[in-house]
């Protein structure tokens, strides 16, 4: 048996990749799944995989993601955010560029903020998330052990959850982008989308649990094919940028302890060598703009599905003699 953690990145609806990662992982005999961390949209599926696993196995968790994103794409049709017929025709995949509700909404997001938008503060994830999670099941029972982040407004800290005090609030506030809603107060304390400050984080798994092998589904792009030009690419660029920042710190500190064990210092048998996995999409993900983390089409959500599925059955192929012996990712390479 292949015992590993999961680290989940957020990105919005290309969380549907990793939802496609996750099930065929759920699907694989061979593997068990001891830790799991997740920010954002990462922070969904975790916790709805989580609860699953809890309550029915890997089947459980594979039903309850889909019966999640299914939910997630049937609230979005009553909303504005829907792509034009210029974005199917011209757009890249999933683009909603060409969407004059997605240009006004934009234009308008720069100007007032949610608080002045939204100011009944609705948020129809809540819905779907209390629909689909049982918080109260649980903080009892669990197969895995659970954690999510969100990062604190005032202070600039990191916050992380575990499956004790994880909330339906817990979840939005690790989700909670600035532009788009206000801040989510949990025990007093606000917050904002926790990729500004870990994207995720992997000190929990690495600190809590036995297995030291990490796969990371990595959804934001580390490399593009070339220079931004254009406004929106600029920007794009900018907040894929912020939210790799706080990965890349942890894998140069990541790195620098391997060497330190390499060379023969573990400090007393303090430091632990840790097997680092990805999983990612980088070819085709840098080459779709941040409106299509919006779009919440049941047929692109079914593509992401598909395409985390087959990197995830890539990954399980090449690596498998890897997984509890060595990393299959290198470091330096990818994130030095």
């Amino acid at each position: 048996m292949k015992v590993i953690n999961l680290a989940l990145q957020g990105g919005g609806s290309h969380g549907a990749f990793t939802w496609g990662v996750i099930d065929r992982l759920l699907e694989e005999k061979g593997v068990a799944i001891e830790g799991i961390v997740g920010t954002s949209a990462g922070a969904m599926n975790a916790a709805v995989t989580a609860c699953g696993l809890a309550a029915g196995g890997n089947k459980g968790a594979r039903d309850l993601l889909d019966t999640f994103w299914k939910r997630i794409s049937d609230a979005s049709k009553s909303g504005p955010l829907q792509q034009s017929v210029m974005d199917k025709w011209f757009g890249t995949k999933g683009s909603m560029e060409y969407s004059p509700a997605y240009l006004f909404f934009d234009a308008l997001s720069r100007m007032a903020s949610p608080y002045q938008l939204n100011p009944m503060n609705t948020n129809p994830l809540k819905d779907v998330l209390a629909s689909t999670i049982d918080f109260d099941f649980l903080h009892k029972e669990t197969k895995v052990k659970l954690y999510i982040c969100a990062s604190n407004v005032l202070n600039g800290r990191i916050r992380v959850f575990d499956h004790s005090d994880i909330s339906v609030e817990a979840v939005l506030a690790s989700a909670c982008l600035p532009f788009m809603f206000q801040a989510v107060e949990v025990d007093g304390q606000h917050y904002w989308d926790g990729g500004y400050m870990g994207n995720p984080p992997l000190y929990p798994l690495i600190y809590n649990c036995a297995s030291r092998d990490v796969l990371i589904v990595q959804i934001n792009p580390i490399n593009i094919p070339e220079v931004p030009t254009t406004a929106q690419a600029i920007l794009d660029r900018i907040n894929t940028l912020s939210f790799n920042s706080s990965l890349m710190r942890e894998m140069r500190a990541i790195n620098f302890v391997t060497g330190l064990i390499d060379s023969g210092f573990d400090d007393g048998g303090r430091l632990k060598r840790l097997f680092v996995h990805t999983v990612d999409a980088e070819d085709v993900m840098a080459g779709m703009g941040v409106s299509s983390k919006l779009n919440a089409d049941w047929e692109f959500l079914n593509w992401l599905k598909d395409l985390g599925r087959q990197r995830a059955e890539t990954f399980l192929s090449d690596n498998w003699d890897k997984i509890g012996k060595e990393s299959s990712t290198d470091i330096a390479k990818k994130f030095l």
